[in-house]
């Protein structure tokens, strides 16, 4: 009876439509995001340099983030269609482009990497605006916990590819899908606005284009802003260097890495499911359920050190990140949608992403160079202090600390 009802609900049959089609469209942004991360032993094999490699990850990181920032704000303004299919698009371009230029001229070839991520930028805001904007709150925060888990999901789709081809042809099979969703998501989003799914600017900014900062600190940006970098740390640069820690720091073969990593990444995918029965169970409060969620990445991250037996040392890993990133859930699932009244859901994703991946960038030079000067051991001590610093930010004791005053 309850699914009879729920399908005679129009506003949550709509968000199934509006959840499942971003869903689909972010799987493939964050297929194309794993890519060079699971192809980073074979390419390290075949004479790229561990320094190289992070240095194109630096530049797509920041690409990524000027993207964000920009295209959030565009997003506001501009249809998602025509915001989402094109970044798709390009961004295949792009990632084919890297693929060929990469031998011949890897200078170039790591700025148009770059490329990819300003092109990949142009999706995630707008997409959270057309959900928080067309559905129901309750239905907003499903529908955006579908494409986080498609996110991390991203990771292990990316590594299955890759323990298969070798490396070029992943690049080629991957510029070859974001073609094909970008054609399918301009046709359903012109589908979905043709009959009234999808409508635009229902919620107004109270003086238009201005943002009213006094509300977003109000809203407690400023704490959410610390939460972005160090997650965004984990999410893109930690997990990104996994493969090669597989493989260098635990003695895998780069095939077995990637099938390691894979497997891992598909665990961690389930967080973003995880982390809400985790919320509901503290009574639905955020603060509560990002402050635990940080001390368990603290405590795992910690074991990491100690921990010398190899299958032990991965199950701790894939623990750790699990735990950081129940906490990005909380800030990308709970806190983004809630801002919908505000008319800049577009423009403060953004910005919140574009944080987070200044940050990650920042964190891909320091990680690449840090593991040849002081070893895996000692970076592994980095990623518990990133953590303690969550748990001090999130702490529900601080309610009244700067990150909270209006």
């Amino acid at each position: 009876m309850k699914s009879i009802k729920f399908f005679e609900n129009k506003k949550a049959v709509h968000a199934v439509y509006i959840g499942f089609l971003c869903s689909i469209s972010y799987l493939a942004v964050y297929f194309a995001r794993n890519i060079l991360s699971t192809c980073s032993p074979q390419m390290v094999e075949g004479g790229y340099t561990k320094a190289y490699i992070g240095e194109v990850v630096a530049l797509y990181n920041i690409f990524y983030a000027i993207g964000q920032l920009i295209n959030g704000a565009i997003g506001d303004r501009v249809k998602a269609r025509y915001m989402i299919s094109i970044g798709l698009l390009m961004a295949g371009v792009s990632n084919f482009v890297f693929s060929k230029m990469a031998a011949i001229t890897p200078d170039v070839a790591r700025y148009v990497y770059g490329m990819t991520g300003f092109f990949l930028a142009m999706i995630y805001a707008p997409m959270m605006k057309v959900v928080a904007e067309n559905t129901e709150p309750v239905y907003a925060t499903r529908c955006s916990l579908g494409f986080t888990f498609a996110s991390f999901f991203g990771s292990p789709l990316a590594g299955v590819i890759a323990s298969v081809f070798v490396w070029q042809s992943v690049f080629g099979i991957n510029s070859i899908a974001l073609g094909v969703m970008a054609i399918l998501v301009f046709f359903f989003f012109l589908s979905f606005e043709k009959k009234g799914i999808v409508k635009y600017n229902q919620f107004v900014a109270k003086e238009k284009n201005k943002l009213d900062i006094k509300e977003l600190i109000r809203r407690r940006i400023i704490r959410f802003t610390f939460i972005s970098i160090i997650t965004g740390v984990v999410r893109t640069s930690v997990v990104f260097w996994m493969p090669t820690y597989i493989s260098e720091h635990l003695g895998f073969a780069p095939n077995q890495a990637a099938l390691i990593f894979t497997a891992s990444t598909f665990i961690i995918s389930l967080m973003a499911f995880i982390s809400v029965g985790i919320y509901e169970l503290l009574k639905r409060n955020l603060d509560k359920t990002m402050f635990y969620m940080f001390i368990s990445a603290s405590i795992f991250f910690a074991l990491l050190y100690f921990v010398k037996n190899p299958v032990l040392n991965i199950i701790c890993f894939v623990i750790a990140i699990m735990s950081s990133n129940g906490a990005a859930s909380m800030l990308w699932s709970r806190y983004c949608p809630s801002l919908r009244d505000t008319g800049r859901v577009s423009t403060v994703t953004g910005f919140l992403d574009f944080v987070s991946y200044i940050a990650a960038a920042v964190a891909s030079m320091v990680f690449s160079n840090a593991v040849t000067a002081i070893g895996w051991g000692n970076l592994i001590l980095i990623w518990v202090l990133l953590m303690v610093a969550g748990i001090l930010i999130s702490c529900p004791k601080f309610q009244k600390n700067l990150s909270d005053k209006s």
